[in-house]
C-alpha cells in the first residue's frame, strides 16, 4: 500500500466548496497557524475578578474600550470604559474614575437611610437627587444604622450601589451588599427605621446601553411626534455606550462617543493613591481650572484623541465654535485644543487652535494616529488629517472614495499598516488603500449580525503577527466569534469566543482582553497567551481539512492506518493527547455524520449516519494507528479536549491504495 502525506497549505478557506478547495484545510477553532503548520491557541488566565483588589469588586457593565500608558513616574495604567463605569486598573487593582454628574455634602436629618427588618432594601431620601434607576450613587460618611447588633454598618452603607428603584424626586431604593464579596445583607430589628448621619453622595453620570438596543415606546420619538401616550410606530435606535481614551503626557483624556469630553489628572505626587481616588472631570471644568474659558471647550464631540507628534487635543465631530449647545453638533467637524494645552480651544492668532470640516460623507466615524498622519473614516470616505506647522495647523486629504469601515473599532495598526474591516470586505492600508484579499470573506459576513455591528473590535497580537476582529454572529446580539489575518504568512483562520474589548500593547506582558457575562453585566480580564487552557477549564480546539482523493475522484480509497506527525512540546498535562479522525463520504453533497460536537461547523449540519468517523487517540508515544476507511473523499480532522495540552501538526501520512470504482 502507498503512503499518501496529508501536507496541506496554511490558512482556512471557506470561499471555495469544500471538495474544490483540496490541499487545504476547511475547518477550525482555536486554532493558528505557526511557520505553515497548524497549532492550537495558546491559552488565557482571569485576572479580574478573582484579584485583590482597589475600590471597586468587579468590572460592571460591558468594557468596550481598554488603552494603555505609562506615566513618567512609573505608573502602569489601563484604563477601561464600561458601559456603566470607567476604571482605571493598576497592578490587577482596579480604581472608579467615573466622571459625576452631582455631588451633594449634606445628606443629614431628614435626609437618610431607612431599613426594613428581613430586608436588604434601603430607602435613600435625598432632596432633589434626580436619581435615575440603573444608575450609580456612592455614599461616604454614614454612620451604623444602630446603637448595637444591626446589620447595616457604616462599611456596608459607604460604598458605591446601582439605584434599584425611584420612589420619587426625593427617594429611591438600593440593595444592601456586603463591600468584600457583594452578597445581600439583611436588616434586623436592631437597625433603625432612619438614620446614617451627616452622609456625602456622589451621583455617577448616567449609564449607556450595553449594546445596541431599539425602542417603540413613549418617550422613543421626539416630543411632539404622535398623539399623547402613543408609541412610535418606527424603532429607535439607541447606540451602545463607547468610550474613547487617549492619554495627554501623565493624564487621561477620554469621551463618550458623540457625548462629553472629560479630563482625569494623574497629578505630581509620586504616590498614584490620590489621584486614583479622584474622579475624572469635564474637559470644561478643567478648562475652568487652568484659567480658559470653558465656554469655548466643545461640549459634544465624536471622538478624541491626541496628535502625538505635535501634542494637539482633536475632536473628531463637534460643537462648533462659539457655540454651547449641545443640537449644534456637526459630525463632519474636526476641532482642536491650543498645542501642548488640552484647555485651550479658543481659536487666535496667539494660539494654533481651531478647525476644518470635512467635505464628503455624512458622519465621521472614528479616526486612527498612525505614525504619521491621523486616518479618518467617513460613512463614504478615507481621509489622511497631517500637521501641516503653518498658520493653518492641519491639513486634510482625501485618500479613498466609496470606502467603508464597519464600526468605529474594526481598526488597528500592525507593523506600520492600518488594517481594518469594511462592510463588506477588508483592507489594508500602507500609503495606498488595498483590498485585502480573503479566503473566509463569504464565510464571515454571511453570519454577521449586521445589528449590532458597533460591537466589532480588532487588535493585534503581534507575538504571532496576527490581526484578530472579533464580531457577533447572525445567531447572537454579542461579539461570540473571532476573525484573525496573519500578516507575515498572509493567511486566515477563525474561530469562537466572546471578547468586548481587546488590547495588546508592549506596556503589558501579554494580550488583553474583556469578556462580560451579560445576565449579571460583570466583565472579567484575561491575560491572553499564557497558560494553555480556557482559564481552568479545558479548551477546545480542532482543525479539518478539505476533503481529498485519489486522481479526479473516480476511484475509491481504502485506508489501512495513519502515522501520525504531532507535538507535544509545551504540554503540562501528564499523558497529552488529541483525536484523530478520518471522516468520509462519496459525494461532495452528502454529509460525515450526525452532530457530535456543537462547535463542530461541518457536525452541526450534518444529518447522516451512513459513515461516521473514525475516531483515534493520538498521544506522544503513538507510533502508528490502524483505520479503515473506503470512500472516494476523506478527510482529517484533529481535535483536543483536555487540560494542560499544547499540540502542533506535521505531516502526517495515510496508509491508503485504490480499491475498485463505482
Amino acid at each position: 500500500m502507498a503512503f499518501i502525506k496529508v501536507q496541506l497549505k496554511p490558512g482556512v478557506n471557506r470561499d471555495q466548496t469544500n471538495y474544490s478547495g483540496e490541499g487545504g484545510w476547511w475547518d477550525s477553532n482555536k486554532i493558528r497557524f505557526f511557520s505553515g503548520y497548524p497549532q492550537k491557541l495558546g491559552g488565557w488566565l482571569k485576572l479580574i475578578p478573582g484579584a485583590t483588589v482597589g475600590t471597586s469588586s468587579y468590572i460592571l457593565g460591558t468594557c468596550r474600550q481598554m488603552w494603555s500608558w505609562v506615566t513618567t513616574f512609573s505608573d502602569n495604567f489601563m484604563a477601561l470604559g464600561t458601559n456603566e463605569k470607567v476604571y482605571i486598573e493598576v497592578g490587577t487593582n482596579i480604581f472608579d474614575i467615573t466622571p459625576l454628574r452631582a455631588t451633594d455634602p449634606s445628606m443629614a436629618a431628614p435626609s437618610a437611610f431607612a431599613a426594613v427588618n428581613g430586608s436588604s432594601t434601603i430607602t435613600v431620601t435625598n432632596a432633589a437627587s434626580n436619581a435615575v434607576a440603573g444608575n450609580y450613587v456612592t455614599f461616604s460618611g454614614a454612620n451604623d444604622l444602630f446603637s448595637s447588633g444591626g446589620n447595616i454598618t457604616a462599611a456596608v452603607l459607604n460604598q458605591s450601589y446601582k439605584i434599584a428603584t425611584v420612589i420619587g424626586v426625593n427617594s429611591y431604593t438600593i440593595k444592601a451588599k456586603n463591600a468584600t464579596t457583594g452578597a445581600e445583607v439583611f436588616a434586623n430589628a436592631n437597625d433603625t427605621l432612619a438614620g446614617g448621619g451627616a452622609t456625602v453622595a456622589e451621583y455617577d453620570i448616567d449609564t449607556g446601553y450595553s449594546g445596541g438596543t431599539s425602542g417603540y415606546g413613549f418617550g422613543a420619538s421626539p416630543w411632539g411626534d404622535g398623539g399623547w401616550g402613543d408609541g412610535w410606530s418606527v424603532p429607535i435606535l439607541f447606540p451602545q455606550r463607547d468610550w474613547w481614551f487617549d492619554n495627554f503626557d501623565n493624564d487621561l483624556v477620554m469621551n463618550i462617543r458623540e457625548g462629553a469630553p472629560y479630563y482625569w489628572e494623574r497629578g505630581t505626587d509620586p504616590d498614584p493613591s490620590t489621584a486614583l481616588a479622584t474622579r475624572a472631570i469635564t474637559l470644561q471644568d478643567y478648562a475652568f481650572n487652568e484659567g480658559y474659558d470653558p465656554a469655548d471647550v466643545p461640549i459634544k464631540v465624536g471622538q478624541l484623541l491626541i496628535s502625538q507628534n505635535d501634542k494637539h487635543l482633536l475632536a473628531l465631530g463637534a460643537v462648533p465654535y462659539p457655540s454651547t449647545d449641545p443640537d449644534d453638533y456637526d459630525p463632519l467637524l474636526i476641532r482642536w485644543a491650543d498645542q501642548d494645552n488640552p484647555g485651550q480651544w479658543e481659536p487666535l492668532t496667539t494660539n494654533s487652535a481651531g478647525d476644518l470640516r470635512v467635505s464628503r460623507g455624512s458622519f465621521i466615524i472614528t479616526g486612527l494616529a498612525s505614525r504619521q498622519e491621523i486616518l479618518v473614516w467617513t460613512d463614504s470616505s478615507l481621509y489622511a488629517l497631517t500637521f501641516l506647522g503653518t498658520t493653518d495647523v492641519f491639513g486634510l486629504q482625501e485618500y479613498a472614495d466609496n470606502t467603508s469601515i464597519i464600526s468605529p473599532r474594526a481598526k488597528t495598526v500592525a507593523n506600520n499598516v492600518v488594517y481594518w474591516m469594511g462592510i463588506d470586505k477588508f483592507y489594508a492600508y500602507a500609503g495606498r488603500l488595498e483590498t485585502l484579499p480573503c479566503t473566509i470573506r463569504n464565510y464571515v459576513y454571511n453570519d454577521l449580525n449586521y445589528n449590532q455591528v458597533d460591537q466589532i473590535i480588532s487588535g493585534t497580537n503581534e507575538g504571532f503577527n496576527e490581526v484578530w476582529w472579533f464580531y457577533p454572529s447572525a445567531v447572537s446580539n454579542t461579539n461570540d466569534r473571532y476573525v484573525i489575518y496573519n500578516h507575515l504568512e498572509k493567511i486566515w483562520m477563525y474561530g469562537t469566543m466572546e471578547r468586548t474589548a481587546w488590547i495588546d500593547s508592549s506596556l503589558q506582558p501579554h494580550p488583553q482582553a474583556v469578556a462580560t457575562n451579560f445576565t449579571t453585566q460583570i466583565g472579567a480580564m484575561y491575560d491572553h497567551e499564557t497558560g494553555l487552557d480556557d482559564d481552568t477549564i479545558a479548551m477546545v480546539s480542532y482543525i479539518q481539512s478539505n476533503d481529498f482523493d485519489l486522481g479526479d475522484g473516480d476511484k475509491f480509497i481504502l485506508t489501512k492506518r495513519i502515522i501520525p506527525d504531532i507535538g507535544f512540546n509545551t504540554s503540562t498535562a501528564a499523558a497529552p493527547s488529541v483525536e484523530f479522525q478520518i471522516r468520509s463520504r462519496n459525494f461532495p453533497g452528502s454529509a460525515f455524520n450526525t452532530a457530535t460536537d456543537a462547535q463542530d461547523t461541518e457536525d452541526v449540519i450534518s444529518t447522516n449516519t451512513t459513515n461516521p468517523p473514525v475516531v483515534t487517540e493520538v498521544d506522544t508515544f503513538t507510533e502508528q494507528i490502524y483505520v479503515r476507511v473506503r470512500a472516494r473523499q476523506v478527510a482529517l480532522k484533529v481535535k483536543s479536549t483536555g487540560l494542560g495540552v499544547q499540540w502542533q501538526l506535521g505531516s502526517p501520512r495515510v496508509d491508503g491504495r485504490e480499491d475498485g470504482e463505482r
